[in-house]
């Protein structure tokens, strides 16, 4: 029963976070979700959009999308890594290096002083690593629960973040230590 709570608990979050991210994208945005459940928690926000380009390798963001009429959604070629139900490998990304990708969401394993953004697939955090270069602003999205862990591949390290949102519940030692490096942390 407490898993089954905690589990519930950390969708409301999800949800909460996914709001305040979709409170940052505007029509005619060109924005990149990643492959994080975090970062899906967006798109039920965005359907009502005009003229948004989502850039993504998440299948499951594409999918969700289906029935948005004025949003694009573009993705990488690559393989299917079926795990994270995404596209990886960096063949497909040459195409995608002629959009101006305003706002790119990214979701972690991890965030760590010491390591940065992490993902436990190196593969995907490879892919994540190149869109981290390619937007112009990185804006990380994760619950609680990821502040201190660190995954197997690192993909951003600090100067290259913009914002964070995440939930109250995220450590306060931890978040000032992060704000004190110069990124905007938004709490909900």
């Amino acid at each position: 029963l407490a898993l089954a709570l905690r589990r519930q608990q950390q969708v409301y979050e999800k949800s909460r976070i996914g709001q305040a991210a979709a409170r940052l994208i505007f029509d005619d945005d060109a924005i990149f979700l990643d492959s994080s459940s975090t970062a899906l928690a967006i798109t039920k926000y965005l359907k009502r959009h005009r003229r948004l380009t989502i850039i993504t390798n998440s299948l499951a963001v594409a999918q969700e999308m289906l029935d948005a009429s004025g949003v694009a959604v573009v993705m990488p070629g690559g393989t299917l890594q079926r795990d994270m139900a995404s596209l990886i490998g960096a063949d497909g990304l040459e195409l995608l290096r002629k959009f101006n990708i305003q706002k790119g969401f990214f979701g972690a394993h991890g965030l760590s002083l010491s390591e940065g953004l992490t993902d436990v697939s190196a593969d995907e955090a490879e892919v994540k690593r190149l869109f981290v270069e390619m937007c112009h602003q990185v804006i990380v999205v994760l619950d609680a629960t990821k502040w201190g862990k660190v995954g197997l591949a690192s993909f951003a390290h600090f100067e290259q973040i913009d914002q964070i949102i995440t939930d109250l519940d995220a450590p306060a030692d931890l978040v000032e230590q992060v704000r004190a490096a110069g990124i905007e942390i938004m709490l909900v």
